[in-house]
């Protein structure tokens, strides 16, 4: 009896072992893109595209900026703001606004936060202003950058960037601009990410 314990035991740590630490499943845990596309960068690129009113984007950011901090060093993490219908857009403007003033970082926690728990749906430049302002924002710098010239060509490239990696869904993960890594729960999100990334260094040494 003794032994057929511990003979099980010692089966169901395999087991374990082998659910946790398995290859992530070409097809099944991430795709290849049809047609890759060229990085922004010589390191290894990891685009996220995501929304901040989007629950799954909100649940695996903790574990994406938590993942970030301590990335490995040939890697670049680059946020996409993701546009697929036209109430997403003062979004992806916001985020750009931010990022040109310099507070995009400081505002990307209360963003998820006003909308996956305070349910504050910022949809328009008034609301988005009455947001930002208390927080530090230059609503006029903001503003300005919101609706800038330039800004038009960032919203454009963004549309553009969601039909070239074929994007469906968020969040979603593109490594290299050739593996697709999307639908998975934060924790295997991360752990496929981490093996990809393998996958896409090896690829770069041959």
């Amino acid at each position: 009896m003794k032994k057929l314990i511990q003979n099980l035991f010692i089966a169901a740590v395999l087991l374990i072992s082998g659910t946790t630490f398995a290859a992530p499943e070409l097809g099944k845990d991430y795709k290849l893109l049809n047609t890759p596309q060229p990085t922004g960068t010589k390191k290894i690129e990891v685009l996220e595209f995501f929304f901040y009113g989007c629950s799954h984007c909100f649940h695996l950011h903790p574990q994406l900026s938590a993942w970030e901090k301590n990335m490995p060093k040939d890697v670049a993490l680059v946020l996409v703001p993701t546009i697929f219908r036209d109430t997403w857009e003062p979004m992806a403007r916001t985020f750009y606004a931010l990022e040109a003033l310099g507070q995009q970082r400081q505002l990307h926690d209360a963003l998820y936060k006003a909308w996956n728990v305070d349910n504050d749906v910022l949809n328009e430049e008034a609301k988005i202003l009455d947001f930002i302002g208390p927080r530090g924002v230059d609503r006029a710098k903001f503003s300005a950058a919101y609706n800038s010239f330039s800004m038009e060509s960032k919203v454009t490239r963004a549309k553009q960037m969601i039909r070239s990696y074929g994007i469906a869904g968020t969040p979603t993960l593109i490594v290299d601009g050739k593996y697709l890594i999307t639908g998975l729960q934060p924790e295997e999100t991360i752990r496929v990410l981490n093996e990809v990334i393998a996958i896409a260094r090896k690829a770069k040494a041959k």
